[in-house]
Formats: C-alpha cells, sequence, structure tokens
C-alpha cells in the first residue's frame, strides 16, 4: 500500500534554525524517531509548528518547505520521537526520513538567566575588556565540560582563527541586543 503525503506548502521563515533531520518511522501509528543537532533540544520538545525542508541526499518524498502540525513530541532510548497531524501511519513516516527540520527562533523557549542558544552567539563580535577586537563567534564547539567559542579573524592579510572557553571566568558580559561579547582575553593568548 502506498501513501501520500498530505503535507501543507510553506514559506520558511526569515528567523528559521535547522534543528534536527528526521529518522526512521517508529511503530504502525505514524510516529518518527527525530535526530537533533543538540543535545537539548527543548525547542522542538514544545513547538507545534515545525518546517520541513527535503533531504539533502536519497530519495525526494515532497519539494520546497513544509509546514507539519506536531501534536506530540516525546523522549524515547535516549532520543526522541514524534508525531503529526497529517502523518497518518508508518508508510506516511517513512516519507519523511531524512527530511530537515527548522524551527523559527522566535518559537524557541526563552533562555534562563546567563544561558544563551549558540544560534544568537554566531556572529557576536568578540572584545576584551581595553576593547581591542578579537574577531567574530563563527562557531561554538562543546569541548566537555564546557562550551568554546570558535572566532575569527583577520591577522597580516590572512584569516586566523582564535578559541576562547565560553566560561564566566573568561566571560564578562553578552550583550545580544549590542551584538558583543566581552572577554578578558588578550590577542596574544
Amino acid at each position: 500500500m502506498t501513501t501520500a503525503l498530505q503535507l501543507s506548502p510553506a514559506e520558511l521563515p526569515a528567523d528559521a534554525v535547522e534543528l534536527a533531520r528526521i529518522g526512521d518511522a517508529w511503530g504502525v501509528k505514524g510516529w518518527f524517531h527525530v535526530v537533533p543537532h543538540s543535545a537539548q533540544p527543548q525547542a522542538l520538545r514544545t513547538a507545534r509548528r515545525w518546517f520541513l525542508q527535503p533531504a539533502e541526499r536519497g530519495a525526494r518524498t515532497f519539494s520546497g518547505t513544509v509546514q507539519l502540525a506536531i501534536t506530540q513530541v516525546r523522549e524515547h532510548a535516549g532520543g526522541l520521537v514524534a508525531c503529526a497531524q497529517d502523518v497518518a501511519d508508518r508508510n506516511a513516516a517513512e516519507l519523511l526520513r531524512g527530511a530537515r527540520v527548522f524551527l523559527a527562533r522566535a518559537d524557541f523557549p526563552p533562555a534562563q538567566d546567563g544561558e544563551y542558544y549558540w544560534v544568537d552567539l554566531i556572529g557576536l563580535q568578540v572584545v576584551n575588556r581595553e576593547g581591542v577586537p578579537l574577531g567574530q563567534v563563527r562557531d561554538l564547539l562543546a569541548t566537555g565540560p564546557q562550551t568554546t567559542l570558535v572566532l575569527e579573524y583577520e591577522e597580516g592579510g590572512k584569516p586566523r582563527e582564535r578559541l576562547i572557553p565560553f566560561v564566566s571566568a573568561f566571560v564578562d558580559q553578552v550583550d545580544l541586543a549590542g551584538r558583543r561579547i566581552t572577554v578578558d582575553w588578550q590577542p596574544d593568548y
């Protein structure tokens, strides 16, 4: 029996962030595995409107951007499984395999004081206490007990990389509105 997906076409929000991909079908009632890109996928658990784009590789069972109305997300075997309004059975869930999952940044739950979503830190300028520019946040690395800022900067006309632990001992202030992070760090470290 072949099942066709009946997904609603949608426009990807301007503030969309890719958070996961869809894995294999789970069970016979339309549930599917979700493979988050983050170790703490709270936004996926709470958002009820996901935007999907086709898998980058493999079979494409839909095109463009579609919206998926999520009815439930729960933990299972150290991962996540979810079900959606328009995914009625296992066959339909299998057609979603590999799809990229996006959420509007506006749908993320608020961060706690002193906590930040990585996506909000990328692109911020980093300066030290003396106001010396150290670079721009290009990426973040989870290095076990701490997160590390990966900065890009230019020196002598060549692109360079600087790593700064994102811990209170070195980070004085994060000003999201001002797009700036102030650190206790010197350019020659």
